[in-house]
């Protein structure tokens, strides 16, 4: 069976992160600032790899150095991510104590440290693949949120998915073997039928699944416009919002 992920996480490239990490109740998380004070926030929902694999990180400081404080918190709550040498044959098993659904308490537990312990005013949330999931959910279920984009991350199994509280972008690959455009399409049509606020739909001719948080050293040269794209698309809708 393929690896649902197709990149090689095995070979990444050492990464410097610019934040530092914090413990906030129960859970640990990874925080990037911005050189000034801002009343302006984004959670980053990490994928299947976690709050500490490098590309997440790559993310959260390059939402600070856009004017956000960005925290990526630990949604795993100290459990072992998945890992590239793990078999994909298990991977059904591993989701069922990892549900993207199941985030909702420690989104409050970070929504109330950003509030009350960083002055945070405003707050957005962007998720990748199995983050990109959670995001989905909890754009579903917490006005707090003002704005959300899902990177390549779609909760499939529930009719009442489309009714988002607040607005939405949904980021996806063209050749992403785990989303299929029928499922895009889907989406699409029944937002048209029951959203009510903003949302957008963007599909990246020839990206894979993963493919918008690669660090620029591990880019390829046909991809690295359509993941620079991406990028100025997740965070313009941020500003637009947040």
């Amino acid at each position: 069976m393929a690896d649902p992920f197709l990149y090689n996480t095995g070979d990444r490239s050492h990464y410097g992160c610019l934040g530092h990490e914090v413990q906030i109740e129960y859970l640990k998380a990874y925080v990037c600032r911005p050189s000034f004070f801002t009343d302006k926030a984004v959670i980053v929902v990490h994928d299947v790899f976690g709050w500490q694999f490098p590309d997440i990180r790559y993310i959260v400081d390059l939402i600070a150095g856009h004017g956000y404080l960005a925290i990526c918190p630990d949604f795993f709550k100290g459990t072992e991510p998945w890992k590239s040498t793990d078999h994909w044959a298990d991977f059904a098993d591993w989701m069922k104590d990892h549900d993207p659904m199941k985030v909702d308490k420690e989104a409050d537990v970070v929504l109330k440290y950003l509030k009350e312990q960083c002055g945070a005013k405003k707050i957005g949330i962007v998720g990748f693949s199995w983050g990109g999931m959670a995001v989905h959910h909890l754009m579903l279920k917490n006005p707090q949120l003002t704005a959300g984009v899902s990177l390549y991350g779609i909760i499939r199994d529930s009719e009442e998915r489309y009714n988002l509280l607040n607005p939405t972008f949904f980021i996806f690959g063209e050749k992403d073997h785990t989303i299929s455009l029928d499922q895009i399409f889907l989406l699409e049509e029944k937002l048209k039928q029951y959203c009510k606020v903003s949302y957008k739909i963007k599909v990246y001719p020839g990206q894979v699944h993963g493919f918008a948080q690669l660090k620029p050293e591990d880019m390829k040269p046909d991809d690295k416009p359509y993941i620079e794209e991406a990028r100025k698309d997740m965070i313009d809708w941020i500003k637009m919002f947040v």
